[in-house]
């Protein structure tokens, strides 16, 4: 699964003169916890004597996430790679819950000049808050900003990159984690032929999972499908088959609300009174180390797995590997190439066929078959 592409020259990022760097956000010291949450859970009425009580995971780490510094990581990544490429595209980076806002990126996008950029979001998968939200933050910025119109915006024009989880970069560069983790697990005398691999992703409501479905594979049908594309590829690597399973995390909300099951720490309660006794866990689900690898896997499924006593390795995230951030590299060129009109292959991996990097009618709403009235950009809804 090659991520490495022919070095295109710098006319094959037009129309586009600017990456939007789009990612979740996060606080950086204790004081910006509860106001970090409040946007997050803007609308739902939560008090903060509840916030505070949500916000002890980050409190833990100083009060701060590393999915700040994570994404400055990235966007170095890939101006180095596009600068070696000799395309030259600035990269602004903006989030829709902390600093820099969406707001301050399109503010700084407007100061570059940039008359049309792509968009990049720091989430694989196709779901309501993976990608839907962020066409819906980006059109409420717009519209604050007296520049949104029935068509699309009419400041700074934006595209976005296509759904990457079945992308070759993205899939070598798990494939690469796991195989290290391997050897993790077996540098602490555990035994990888029998070791059970755990994949991850966030959990959602099952409404949402329905509603990912619109036009293309569901939420968990993509996890599914990358799920078995790196398992067996690491199986290739080892010399042996490898078992593995989809558990989540992250789970919030109302107990009589469903959401995807099972969670990582009862499958591995499960599993472990069935005999297991090594395991990989793969935080398939995130292209970064942030809060919820950090504490929903380094602390509590770690946690869980000494108390059954398993051997057990957390693999790492994509992060900057290099295939992974030449493969966001080529979905760059790839978008700009069908902006311009032009027959473009879009590299996959797996069974599934490459998403469409303008979304379908009604894709990926937070409710199946419920429209919120809240346009999103980027999608056949905006014509755009």
């Amino acid at each position: 699964m090659p991520a490495n592409s022919p070095q295109p020259a710098a006319h094959d990022a037009a129309p586009y003169d600017a990456l939007l760097l789009y990612s979740f956000g996060g606080p950086n010291k204790p004081e910006d916890v509860v106001p970090f949450l409040r946007n997050v859970t803007a609308g739902k009425g939560i008090p903060d004597e509840r916030l505070e009580q949500v916000g002890e995971h980050y409190y833990g780490f100083g009060g701060k996430s590393p999915i700040n510094e994570q994404n400055l990581a990235l966007k170095a990544a890939l101006e180095a790679e596009l600068a070696a490429r000799g395309i030259d595209l600035p990269v602004v980076w903006g989030n829709r819950n902390w600093e820099p806002y969406t707001s301050d990126a399109l503010a700084e996008l407007e100061k570059l000049g940039a008359k049309r950029a792509v968009a990049l979001v720091t989430s694989a998968y196709a779901s309501y808050s993976g990608d839907r939200q962020y066409r819906e933050d980006l059109a409420i910025t717009l519209d604050k900003r007296g520049q949104l119109g029935p068509d699309g915006s009419t400041g700074v024009q934006f595209d976005k990159i296509r759904a990457y989880f079945n992308h070759p970069g993205f899939v070598q560069a798990n494939v690469d984690a796991v195989v290290e983790a391997y050897a993790e697990l077996a540098a602490k005398g555990g035994s990888g032929a029998d070791a059970k691999l755990v994949f991850v992703t966030h959990s959602i409501p099952d409404t949402m999972e329905a509603a990912s479905g619109v036009g293309h594979a569901t939420y968990s049908e993509q996890h599914m499908d990358v799920a078995a594309l790196v398992a067996a590829a690491v199986g290739e690597q080892l010399g042996h088959a490898v078992e593995w399973e989809l558990a989540y995390c992250s789970r919030s909300g109302p107990p009589s609300q469903p959401w995807l099951e099972p969670d990582v720490n009862d499958l591995l309660t499960e599993r472990a009174e069935e005999g297991l006794r090594n395991v990989v866990l793969s935080p398939i689900g995130f292209v970064s180390d942030h809060m919820e690898v950090a504490y929903d896997l380094d602390t509590e499924a770690l946690a869980t797995a000494a108390e059954l006593g398993l051997t057990a390795v957390r693999a790492g995230t994509v992060g900057t590997r290099a295939p992974f951030v030449q493969g966001l590299v080529d979905l760059i060129v790839e978008r700009a190439g069908l902006a311009r009109g032009e027959q473009v292959d879009e590299a996959t991996v797996g069974a599934l066929p490459a998403f469409p990097s303008v979304a379908p009618p009604l894709s990926c709403l937070r409710r199946h078959e419920e429209p919120s009235g809240i346009p999103a950009l980027c999608s056949e809804d905006m014509h755009r």
